[in-house]
């Protein structure tokens, strides 16, 4: 857990923020050359940027002020505004990003469901680079294991003083091991990645890319929060998380599309 990157006079570069910062570039740069290969030129994709930037992180801090009002920012809401230390829901962010360009796409008048299906890949990219942050910045943990590769982290840090609040640790102890939910979701999603890459170039219609992507992240993020430790309550009796609630919304609008854009295309047709 390194929270801090490196300083600038006495301002503090984070490391979530540098990763986040480098996975919206790495997105952006794949998402661009491959949209050359639909016919869509770079510099659209790249003028899209900023507003997916805005829209992401809007939408990713709003849904995370929401989920932890009462536990981080009921008592300093002054903390709403200090992104730079963490604190996004990714499922905020896809929902922001994703009004974001759907209202770009119409300004421009561009084809919407093309711009989702060269976007699509990129997003899974750029949550590699995101969940890599989660881990320096000591975020979105795991529950406590016994698994030979379980990490720990260090005294006084925030999954340190939650499990000496439950008589886990002790007080000059490191946390308890605990499974490292951020490489699994990491390395789940390079994987993902590929996969999209590979239907996109064999996809049938603008928007199946898109779908996949909603479906196979919505199962994909339950699998992980499976294992993870850092949410302050969970549903039905202990078994599932926020996100897994969130989870079964964007699987089922993943499915939606993958079913009614083909009969679409068939209607457009006749």
């Amino acid at each position: 857990m390194h929270p801090i990157a490196f300083h600038l006079g006495r301002f503090p570069i984070h490391w979530y923020g540098v990763m986040v910062a480098l996975g919206f570039m790495a997105g952006l740069w794949t998402a661009s050359r491959r949209g050359l290969r639909g016919g869509v030129a770079a510099e659209k994709i790249l003028d899209l940027g900023p507003w997916l930037i805005l829209g992401a992180i809007a939408g990713a801090r709003t849904l995370y002020v929401i989920s932890y009002w009462r536990e981080e920012f009921a008592d300093h809401p002054m903390e709403i505004f200090m992104i730079q230390k963490g604190g996004l829901v990714f499922y905020g962010g896809l929902i922001g990003s994703s009004l974001a360009c759907i209202i770009y796409v119409r300004l421009k008048k561009l084809p919407l469901w093309k711009f989702a299906d060269i976007l699509a890949p990129s997003v899974a990219l750029g949550y590699v680079f995101g969940r890599i942050g989660c881990l320096l910045n000591g975020c979105c943990y795991g529950r406590v294991c016994d698994v030979p590769w379980a990490i720990q982290y260090p005294n006084q840090s925030p999954i340190w003083r939650q499990h000496y609040g439950l008589g886990l640790v002790g007080e000059y102890d490191r946390s308890a091991p605990v499974h490292p939910t951020q490489i699994y979701e990491s390395l789940l999603n390079l994987l993902f990645y590929t996969g999209l890459v590979w239907l996109y170039r064999w996809k049938k219609f603008d928007g199946q890319v898109f779908g996949a992507y909603l479906v196979g992240y919505a199962l994909l993020r339950s699998f992980v929060e499976i294992f993870r430790g850092d949410y302050p309550q969970r549903y039905f009796g202990g078994l599932a998380t926020p996100a897994h609630l969130v989870s079964i919304g964007i699987l089922a609008a993943g499915a939606a599309l993958l079913v009614l854009l083909p009969r679409a295309r068939v209607e457009d047709r006749r």
